[in-house]
C-alpha cells in the first residue's frame, strides 16, 4: 500500500500538467466540459496503465536500441481498445472527443513515463505509477473543465448553475489558455502560501545527463548533490538568497 500511496502522493506533486506542464493538448481541447474532460482523464489513465505494465513486464526482452518504437506500438494498441470501446458503449462521448482519442497514443505523459519508469521497474511499481500520474492528469483536466463549462456555459457536469449570463469565451480555444492558467497559479499560489519545498524527481532518463538544457529544466538538488529537483526549486532557492 506504501508503494500505492506514494504513486499517488507523487502523481499530484509532479503533476504531469500543472508541475511539469506537459501533455496539455487534450487539456486544452477536451476540457470544454466537465463530462469531456472526465472521458479523456479515464481513457488516457487506462492507456497509462495498461502500457506501462507490459513495459516493466517485457523490459528484459525489449532492446535498448528500439526501445522507442516499441512504446510507441505498445502505447498504439491500448489506445485502438480505448478508441473502439468507447465507439461501441460512449459513442456521445466519442463524437465529442473525436480525433484526440486517437491522439492518446502520442500524448508525452505515457511515453514518459514508459521511458522513465516502467522500463526500469517492477510490474506492481510501474502500475502503481500509471494510477498516480494517470489520477493527477485526470484531476488537472477535470478542474479546467469545471472551471470552463461552469464559467462559460453555467453548468456543471450538465447541471445548470444560476447564472445569467455566462462567459461565452470560456468555452473558446482563448478560454482553454485562461483557465489553464488560473488553475497553475492558483497551484503556485498554495505551494508558495504553504512554503513547500520542491521534491526530487527521480528516474530521470540517462539522457538528461548529456542534455544541454539540462541545467535550465533539472537544476541540481540544494547542497551540491547530483539528484535533479523538480521545476521552481531554482525559484524558491533564489528567494532564500535575497
Amino acid at each position: 500500500m506504501k508503494v500505492i500511496r506514494d504513486a499517488l502522493v507523487r502523481g499530484f506533486r509532479e503533476n504531469p500538467v500543472l508541475i511539469m506542464m506537459i501533455g496539455l493538448c487534450p487539456v486544452l481541447a477536451c476540457s470544454t466540459s466537465a463530462n469531456d474532460a472526465l472521458g479523456m482523464g479515464i481513457a488516457a489513465t487506462f492507456v497509462l496503465l495498461c502500457s506501462n505494465v507490459l513495459v516493466s513486464a517485457l523490459r528484459s526482452l525489449i532492446p535498448q536500441e528500439i526501445r522507442i518504437p516499441v512504446f510507441i506500438v505498445i502505447i498504439a494498441t491500448f489506445t485502438t481498445v480505448v478508441d473502439y470501446a468507447m465507439q461501441a458503449y460512449a459513442p456521445a462521448l466519442s463524437e465529442s472527443l473525436g480525433v484526440f482519442v486517437p491522439l492518446i497514443v502520442v500524448n508525452c505523459i505515457i511515453l514518459a513515463r514508459a521511458e522513465s519508469f516502467a522500463y526500469r521497474n517492477g510490474i506492481f511499481a510501474s502500475a502503481a505509477d500509471a494510477l498516480g500520474m494517470g489520477a493527477g492528469f485526470t484531476a488537472a483536466i477535470v478542474t479546467v473543465g469545471l472551471l470552463r463549462e461552469a464559467l462559460g456555459n453555467g453548468t456543471v457536469f450538465g447541471a445548470a448553475l444560476p447564472v445569467e449570463t455566462p462567459a461565452v469565451a470560456m468555452v473558446l480555444p482563448p478560454g482553454a489558455f485562461l483557465a489553464l492558467g488560473v488553475v497553475v497559479t492558483l497551484v503556485k499560489y498554495i505551494e508558495g502560501k504553504s512554503g513547500r519545498r520542491a521534491t526530487v524527481i527521480s528516474n530521470l532518463p540517462s539522457a538528461c545527463d548529456a542534455c544541454g538544457m539540462r541545467a535550465v529544466c533539472v537544476p541540481r538538488a540544494p547542497g551540491g548533490g547530483n539528484a535533479p529537483v523538480a521545476a521552481g526549486a531554482q525559484s524558491a532557492g533564489a528567494g532564500e538568497r535575497s
